[in-house]
């Protein structure tokens, strides 16, 4: 292949890609990307993008081919591709599906194709004592089935992932079904998109276990209650709060044909165990003392499960992994706006949930009008020449606060408060401190943490009636919480370079709205700060979905 000129990959040895903004086939390749890549960095012009294992382990689960992505590469780029690169994708891919795991008898076997590969991975020191005896041909050796997940989740660490193909234990039959209707009789019934994601979770090799990606307001409740109701079987929901365990519960009911009686809440208030049940990742991890093992893990072994739901997986606690480890007999649905774990524990989510099994991005969501379409900016605040001050002589961390409370940050708060006059606006924050200072200078409501559940409720349903124009809300904020009605969100200040928080926080203005469905996603920066810095690294989830930063200056 010669020089491309219109083509705007750049492939590099060192299997990175760099896209260029301004070609006409931008959007194209960005898309193409996705599937196999992660994105680094995100400048104006150009971006870079990293082919890495994990990526290509994914890509590989949810059916694409090694031909297929040096395909897409060779068709999109700009000069030749590195000869090593082809041959990197076409091994990194291979791994996937040459260990399997299949069951045998009251045991689990690990299959291999190559005994080369069996011998190699047999030979790694820290695994020896998860590998029984070898049959005969030398092409699998017997895993004791307790030890299932903990086998995943090692040989994934050392580069060799695994395809669980031993199947389930069925849990108890539960009878439901769809309601063709909702409460107030409209008729209702799944989005194609969302009958593939229950398709592709239940479909394949390696069926009932996996994650799917879907935006934040594209419904991905609504694929858990599906692929509920076609299991047919009792599940368990793992839950990011109090909030999302009630949303969750009204989901439930408005689409199918469960009763409230066959619907438990697993919480500090109530323990009830029932035919669905949902609980809370806090709830899970609490322990009386640093020493103590959490008491109520006993959930997951509790009843005959047939399905466990891990809502927003990516927020899945470390913790959990080990519970998860030794559930790998359950079917396992994994949830989430973004694969990207701030502690780098993608690898876990994928050995022990399961690996990507369906994925649509967003922007195609937004086209086919599913999504509200978005226009991101970044608003850049300077410091008074008084914090300007305290920030030269501070220590890096104290540096970061110094930049996010920003006092000059209020004003501009009242100006694109004047500049959106009418529509809903959450205000979203991570200090506490200049949350409330800001409740009282704008008299508005505040939801933290602390917020007693019951005031919780009554300021949000204020909020989709439209009696509270504006509201502020700390890391509550993250999580599920459904506000279709906001179509303006004000990032006061976020946490460090959190890209999983800063998808969130634009989330919550992303539901579809009646008219001309537009939402405007505002982030606050303190400008040249340590704060502008990790700004930039949490629009890159962003920046892969196709959402640019436009950049405004205040005086």
């Amino acid at each position: 292949m010669s020089y491309v000129p219109d083509n705007p990959l750049i492939i590099q040895g060192d299997h990175s890609i760099l896209l260029e903004v301004a070609s006409p086939r931008f959007e194209e390749a960005r898309d193409a990307l996705l599937a196999f890549a992660e994105l680094v960095k995100s400048p104006e012009y150009v971006h870079t993008w990293r082919i890495t294992p994990l990526s290509l382990w994914n890509a590989a689960a949810a059916g694409h081919s090694a031909d297929e992505v040096v395909g897409t590469l060779t068709r999109l780029a700009k000069f030749p591709v590195p000869e090593n690169v082809p041959a990197t994708i076409r091994e990194k891919m291979g791994r996937y599906g040459a260990l399997r795991l299949v069951r045998d008898g009251e045991w689990l076997r690990l299959e291999v194709e190559d005994r080369l590969l069996l011998d190699e991975v047999r030979g790694i020191k820290p695994l020896a004592d998860l590998f029984g005896e070898s049959d005969a041909s030398g092409l699998s050796v017997r895993v004791n089935p307790r030890r299932r997940g903990e086998l995943k989740q090692a040989l994934t660490a050392f580069g060799h992932p695994v395809e669980d193909l031993a199947g389930y234990d069925d849990g108890e039959s539960l009878e439901m079904a769809l309601s063709p209707t909702l409460p107030d009789g409209r008729p209702w019934s799944l989005r194609d998109y969302q009958v593939e994601a229950v398709d592709a979770f239940h479909g394949g090799p390696g069926a009932g276990c996996g994650v799917v990606v879907l935006p934040c307001g594209a419904g991905k409740t609504v694929v858990g209650v599906a692929a509920m109701v076609r299991l047919g079987m009792r599940t368990l929901i793992l839950c990011t709060g109090h909030t999302a365990l009630r949303q969750w519960k009204a989901e439930i009911l408005r689409r199918t044909t469960l009763t409230e009686d066959q619907i438990g809440e697993y919480t500090a208030e109530v323990k009830e165990i029932r035919a669905v049940t949902l609980t809370t990742y806090q709830l899970l991890t609490w322990r009386p003392d640093q020493r103590s093992t959490p008491p109520h893990m006993m959930l997951f072994h509790g009843a005959r499960w047939g399905l466990v739901i891990y809502d927003e997986v990516h927020l899945l606690p470390a913790p959990v992994f080990r519970e998860v480890a030794e559930l790998q007999s359950r079917r396992r649905l994994g949830l989430t706006a973004t694969l990207v774990r701030e502690d780098g524990q993608e690898a876990d989510v994928f050995a022990l949930v399961g690996p990507k099994r369906y994925d649509m991005p967003w922007k195609r969501l937004e086209l086919q009008g599913w999504i509200a379409t978005a226009r991101c900016i970044e608003v850049r605040v300077p410091l008074g020449d008084e914090d300007r001050a305290r920030y030269i002589a501070a220590s890096a961390r104290e540096r970061f606060r110094i930049a996010s409370v920003n006092a000059r940050k209020g004003p501009v708060i009242e100006t694109l408060l004047a500049r959106h006059e009418g529509a809903q606006v959450l205000i979203l924050g991570t200090w506490l401190d200049q949350l409330e200072f800001l409740a009282r200078r704008l008299d508005l409501p505040v939801v933290t943490g602390e917020t007693a559940s019951s005031d919780r409720d009554r300021i949000f349903n204020d909020f989709r009636e439209g009696r509270l124009r504006c509201l502020i809300l700390s890391k509550v904020g993250n999580f599920a919480i459904d506000l279709p009605n906001a179509s303006v969100a004000i990032q006061i200040a976020g946490t460090w370079g959190s890209r999983q928080e800063e998808a969130q926080r634009l989330g919550r203005v992303l539901r579809a709205k009646e008219g001309d469905n537009q939402a405007v996603f505002y982030s606050l920066v303190t400008e040249d700060s340590r704060e502008q810095e990790m700004a930039e690294r949490r629009q890159l989830f962003l920046a892969e979905q196709g959402y640019p930063y436009r950049i405004e200056h205040v005086a």
